[in-house]
């Protein structure tokens, strides 16, 4: 790899993910694809927030090698983003930019909450809404570039992403606590549970009285719910309360893209993440709930995921061209002297 580097970080709920690319390759421009690393343990989160010290330890060894295998030693700029990091993102705040500076040499910098580069690399800098579900549920909106009705220049629209005890309506913990909570009913006896689901959880988790103990002490509980939600698709069809469980997370999605898409003829929503690899059984709800709630919008896939998104996004920052709404919270630019 020569010329110009950016480097991308995607720090989400099911892993982490470092990818280098060229300038020119991640705006788009060439065929070849960027150099990637993957781990799928998920950043710690504590008391302070987002574990930037731990997230550190593992990126900065990655990256580099990246690097070294694309025979550049320093990058144009980066962009990270990060699940919770407009909530839970003060250290990395704090920490990241020195650290990726004195790694790395950039001198710009873009932190992001997850669902930026999600939008990225589903829409690029096009205006529209983008639902990215994947262990949680984000939908964001950005409009057409210049002021709004208002006069006021536009910015980010939000709907959920609040996490697995406030929000994430609809994505995959809650699809999979939800599948856990049937089972439970069907194990106690009680109405609206499901025979079916309860079997399904007992052979992933054990006894059913044990499962409690095995969830609540968990540091990765989200993600630990989320790996449930397959197996409600794969009972859609066959199981009412299945069916009935990807019908309300269909619900919560498409009201959730609703409260963001632009209103403009014709708005464009993508729908991104690991979540709609489920296929039908949640897509087919999913489209009739938007084609209900949105009539006017072309619904499409994402064009690529959040780590393509960061590169796109550290692309735009190396080369002046950064057209998305910057926010305190979802998207901050530094410059470093």
């Amino acid at each position: 790899m020569t010329g110009s580097c950016v480097l991308g970080i995607d720090s989400g709920g099911s892993g982490v993910r470092v990818g280098v690319a060229r300038t020119a390759q991640a705006s788009g421009g060439a065929a070849e694809k960027p150099l990637t690393w993957s781990s799928p343990t998920p950043a710690a989160v504590g008391d302070r927030g987002i574990d930037a010290a731990g997230l550190l330890s593992r990126v900065l060894p990655a990256a580099g090698e990246l690097l070294r295998e694309a025979g550049v030693r320093r990058v144009d700029a980066v962009c990270v983003g990060a699940a919770g990091m407009a909530s839970l993102g003060d250290e990395l705040r704090a920490t990241l930019p020195a650290a990726l500076t004195d790694a790395f040499g950039a001198r710009r910098l873009a932190l992001a909450a997850d669902a930026v580069t999600a939008y990225a690399g589903a829409l690029g800098q096009r205006p529209g809404a983008v639902v990215a579900a994947g262990t949680g549920m984000i939908a964001l909106g950005a409009p057409p570039e210049g002021p709004g009705p208002d006069g006021r220049p536009g910015g980010w629209r939000r709907a959920d992403g609040w996490g697995h005890l406030l929000g994430d309506c609809g994505g995959g913990a809650w699809i999979g606590r939800a599948g856990l909570e049937a089972a439970m009913r069907a194990y106690d006896g009680r109405e609206g549970g499901s025979r079916a689901l309860l079997d399904r959880a007992e052979a992933l988790f054990g006894p059913a009285d044990q499962l409690p103990g095995q969830l609540y002490p968990r540091p990765d509980r989200p993600a630990v719910l989320a790996s449930f939600a397959p197996e409600i698709g794969r009972l859609a069809g066959r199981d009412p309360v299945a069916d009935g469980i990807l019908r309300d997370a269909a619900g919560h999605i498409a009201r959730a893209a609703e409260a963001v898409c632009p209103r403009t003829a014709s708005p464009e929503v993508a729908l991104t993440g690991g979540l709609f690899r489920m296929g039908d059984p949640l897509l087919t709800p999913l489209h009739e709930e938007l084609t209900r709630r949105l009539p006017e919008a072309r619904v499409t896939r994402s064009a690529g995921d959040p780590l393509d998104g960061a590169l796109c996004l550290a692309a735009a920052l190396a080369t002046d061209d950064l057209r998305l709404p910057r926010d305190a919270a979802l998207l901050t630019v530094l410059d470093i002297g």
